[in-house]
């Protein structure tokens, strides 16, 4: 079919009965499909059952020297600060290991940065006015949603294809001291599935921030969340970027195993320069004893070391490519040459980002919706939830069934057909 731009009002008319009635016939159907979350199917979690058969009664419950039953060790089990610590290809010094949540340890972080300042800083945020964090979007509405709840003012940053504009980075960060932060998910973006280039991760080392407290929160939730393993990008380190520039106490790395063993019971890492890491620990102490020892006693001998956990990560997208495939696969059938849409291609992570035209995105989900689909709400990859050209969409195929994933995904292309033709006809 041609572009819809290029339809006569009387075509665009005849076009929007036709959808409608399609639109009904799902409509009928009183569906109840949910494509609104990026979490692991329930395959997904099986294929870390095992895990719990690992400790026992009779199990020795010692490790480094320590009781993992009892208190002590509050930055985490030697072992699995190994197994991160190689992930995140940092030294283990470097590492924390946490609690179930790397988001809980990303909002830990800046309510101390609020509260308590950081390695470097000459005071604490909250006293020194208004503060502000980059946004890269479309983005992580979770990330989002933290600094929101603290009053930090966030300030929107395109991304691209290798990732934030630098230009505008550089020029916020370089010149103006109340910008404290910026989030970035440099692998597999949430929800684009970008990686970050080369270059991008070196010009975020090279940064010379006006404020002797700022920090780059380096969320690298999909550091091992490959769909094909076999030929996944490999993003820079951060770390090794920052040594040429000395800038190494500029960054909080997280991660954590939600999605690769059990989103519900994982273990979550931070990685920080050992200046960072120090005063962290003291600030920390205050807050908690010791994290869930035996939570990660579990997890290093479920997994032994990384290359255990990179079997595993091949298991689990076994289960997801063919959803990742089915969902792309339909998006090109469906709307490929039509002139109404654009979508990633991601090779990794959770998620699909797709672009309506503008103005069409809050009326296909609200489609979707009426139908018996769940989407994640438009608007909601930006800060404050308001997407300033109302057109980004985020897709989560990971959870439904194919089967189920196959009907979401035909009715979500219709629904964007019919929002499309209803506003080309409006305009």
């Amino acid at each position: 079919m041609e572009q819809y731009q290029s339809l006569s009002k009387e075509q665009l008319l005849g076009l929007c009965e036709d959808l409608k009635a399609q639109y009904e016939g799902y409509k009928a159907q009183n569906l109840k499909l949910d494509m609104s979350r990026g979490k692991p199917s329930p395959e997904q979690l099986d294929l870390t059952m095992g895990m719990l058969d690992i400790l026992h009664k009779g199990s020795g419950m010692v490790s480094g020297g320590v009781d993992t039953r009892n208190y002590g060790m509050m930055d985490g089990l030697p072992e699995a600060k190994k197994i991160f610590a190689d992930i995140l290809e940092v030294e283990p010094g470097m590492i924390i290991i946490g609690g179930t949540s790397s988001l809980n340890m990303m909002y830990d972080t800046v309510v101390r940065a609020l509260l308590l300042g950081v390695y470097g800083g000459k005071e604490p945020w909250i006293r020194q006015g208004k503060l502000k964090f980059l946004c890269p979007v479309p983005g992580y509405d979770r990330h989002f949603a933290i600094t929101e709840q603290l009053g930090i003012e966030m300030v929107g940053i395109p991304m691209d294809e290798n990732g934030p504009d630098m230009d505008l980075v550089e020029q916020y960060v370089n010149s103006d001291p109340s910008v404290k932060g910026i989030w970035c998910v440099p692998k597999y973006s949430n929800p684009g599935g970008i990686v970050y280039s080369d270059a991008v991760v070196r010009r975020f080392a090279a940064l010379r921030p006006a404020a002797d407290d700022f920090r780059i929160f380096w969320d690298n939730a999909y550091v091992v969340h490959d769909l094909y393993p076999e030929r996944a990008p490999k993003l820079y380190n951060i770390f090794e970027a920052c040594k040429e520039y000395g800038s190494e106490d500029m960054v909080f790395e997280f991660c954590s195993t939600s999605k690769v063993s059990f989103s519900g019971g994982g273990i979550c890492a931070m990685a920080a320069s050992e200046r960072n890491i120090e005063l962290i620990k003291k600030q920390m102490s205050v807050q908690v004893i010791c994290f869930d020892k035996v939570n990660q006693l579990q997890h290093v001998r479920f997994f032994k070391d990384k290359d255990g956990v990179l079997q595993h990560m091949k298991r689990h997208a076994a289960v997801i490519r063919p959803k990742f495939e089915l969902v792309l696969g339909t998006l090109r059938e469906e709307l490929g040459g039509l002139g109404i849409a654009s979508w990633t291609d991601p090779a990794g992570g959770y998620f699909i980002s797709v672009d309506t035209l503008p103005g069409c995105a809050k009326r296909t989900v609200q489609l979707c919706k009426e139908a018996g689909v769940v989407l994640t709400g438009a608007g909601a990859a930006f800060p404050y939830g308001k997407d300033p050209q109302d057109q980004n969409i985020r897709l989560a195929p990971t959870y439904p069934e194919l089967r189920e994933l196959e009907v979401a995904a035909r009715l979500f292309t219709l629904c964007l057909k019919l929002a499309a033709a209803e506003r080309l006809l409006a305009d």
